[in-house]
């Protein structure tokens, strides 16, 4: 029996993991802007449109003739919320204008030019001119308005009833095409609402909901290593500071310490016999990170703690922050034999997410370079990052590059996916030239670049191409790799 609990256990445990794993798909394949428009697009319109079918099988006045214009326009409204016809006014405005021309090119054509009970086909040319026109003159321009100016001239649904509650006495008699032009406002303002309170409440603020950095990542710890470890923990004090919730946690590891000399220090007992040498070292190490803590304190108003541990490298680092409920580790950079040290390739590896910085000594990052080869939660967390580094006086460069300039308008639209959920001074760049090249060419006039690292790529695409990171050896700035983690991943 306790056999078979601890398999039921197991399973839950399993279960409990792959669902957590396929939410955390979900959420980043969600992150792509493009995703996310089509998904909207794909639950919003269809609901829209089957409570218009439901309101027209109840009212008689709402002809089902009206649909077509709708359901494109609605589609153009979700899957393109950025684009100049993603408008309510001009949604509205626009296909109730083309109605309205249609209506009125039709009274005119069948007085002019009685066609015996068909479409005149002066009516219909009329209609598409009179609609160009008036959109035009009144910057309505909507590819559906041609779509209503056409379908009014074919309504056939005998004399329209409109009742207005709570006045039931209030009735107004339409003819077929008034009351068809009534049907289309009502309609199109309908689905207008629903996306302006969609745009406004939820893809605006999408940032807020999806992006991991922009609610997260605000407990940093700082592994103290290094020549530039003060520069780093600023960078670390600067990230955190921007939320209110964020703190600081300085780390460092010494090698050969007895755990007991380290609980003498912490005060959690009093060993018979402490090395004097070991307790020296960790005082040492302590003062010198309640120095740093306090200089960050002062300068950045963040909440600082100090940690003195003993251990592997790597290893005490990703448990403390564990540990320390941190969710971003900033590391200094490390080389061995000309390529990332095994310390910092077990850090990037890691469940956590991480900033490997390569410093050049300079603590003011306020022009900042973002190179992003492909959208998704590493990018979004670099521009998050570097715009929490600048501040509200720096400047923000995301940049791609391109092979052709044929692929120029869908790189564009690429990055203003990227950067268009957050505020601050973020500007972006195509250029057309290999991505080293053109940073090695630009680096000169920012403070810092911050690239993403290899952990979404193959093996086999490492082999081929190395990360863009190792061939950036002579870049006369600072350089931040940036990798989400096992749990950002």
């Amino acid at each position: 029996m306790d056999r078979l609990r601890e398999r039921v256990r197991a399973a839950c445990r399993r279960g409990r993991s792959i669902e957590r794993r396929e939410v955390g798909e979900f959420r980043r394949w969600a992150e792509n802007t493009d995703n996310l428009v089509r998904l909207s697009a794909l639950v919003f319109v269809p609901l829209l449109i089957a409570l218009v079918t439901l309101l027209s099988n109840a009212v008689a006045a709402l002809p089902y003739l009206l649909f077509p214009p709708l359901a494109s326009g609605a589609y153009t409204l979700f899957v393109r919320p950025e684009s100049r016809y993603a408008s309510p006014r001009r949604f509205v405005g626009g296909i109730t204008a083309g109605a309205v021309c249609g209506w009125i090119a039709f009274v005119a054509a069948e007085r002019l030019l009685p066609a015996g009970g068909t479409v005149p086909p002066i009516a219909a040319a009329s209609a598409i001119a009179f609609t160009a026109i008036v959109t035009w003159v009144f910057d309505l321009e909507e590819p559906s308005a041609f779509s209503s100016a056409l379908l009014v001239l074919v309504v056939d649904m005998g004399t329209g009833t409109v009742v207005l509650r709570p006045l039931p006495e209030l009735v107004f008699r339409l003819s077929p095409r008034s009351a068809y032009v009534v049907s289309v406002l009502l309609s199109t303002a309908l689905v207008a609402g629903a996306f302006a309170v969609w745009d406004k409440t939820f893809y605006e603020r999408r940032a807020t909901y999806l992006y991991g950095t922009t609610h997260g990542d605000d407990h940093v710890l700082v592994p103290v290593r290094g020549e530039n470890d003060g520069e780093t923990a600023t960078m670390a004090a600067r990230i955190a500071a921007d939320h209110d919730a964020g703190k600081v946690v300085l780390l460092d590891v010494l090698d050969g310490i007895d755990a007991d000399v380290l609980a003498a220090h912490r005060g959690e007992g009093e060993p018979e016999s402490v090395d004097e040498a070991d307790a020296e070292r960790v005082r040492e190490a302590a003062e010198r990170l309640d120095g740093m803590a306090e200089r960050l304190r002062t300068d950045y108003g963040v909440p600082c703690e100090v940690i003195v541990a003993s251990g592997d490298p790597a290893a005490t680092v990703l448990d403390t922050a564990d540990r320390a409920n941190c969710d971003l580790v900033i590391t200094p950079y490390e080389t061995e034999e000309g390529a990332l040290s095994p310390y910092v390739r077990r850090v990037l590896s890691g469940p956590v997410d991480a900033i490997v910085h390569r410093s050049t000594g300079t603590t003011d990052w306020r022009r900042v370079m973002v190179p992003i080869a492909r959208p998704g939660d590493t990018a979004h967390a670099m521009v998050d990052f570097a715009s929490r580094l600048a501040g509200d006086d720096g400047r923000v460069s995301v940049c791609t590059c391109i092979d052709a300039d044929g692929s120029r308008r869908g790189a564009e639209h690429r990055l203003a996916n990227v950067v268009e959920a957050f505020d601050g001074p973020v500007e972006t760049r195509v250029a057309r030239a290999e991505i080293t090249t053109y940073i090695e060419e630009n680096a000169g006039a920012y403070d810092l670049v911050m690239i993403g690292s290899s952990g979404e790529r193959s093996t086999a695409s490492r082999l081929i191409s190395p990360p863009t990171f190792k061939r950036l050896r002579t870049v006369d700035c600072d350089v931040a790799v940036v990798d989400r983690g096992d749990a950002g991943r």
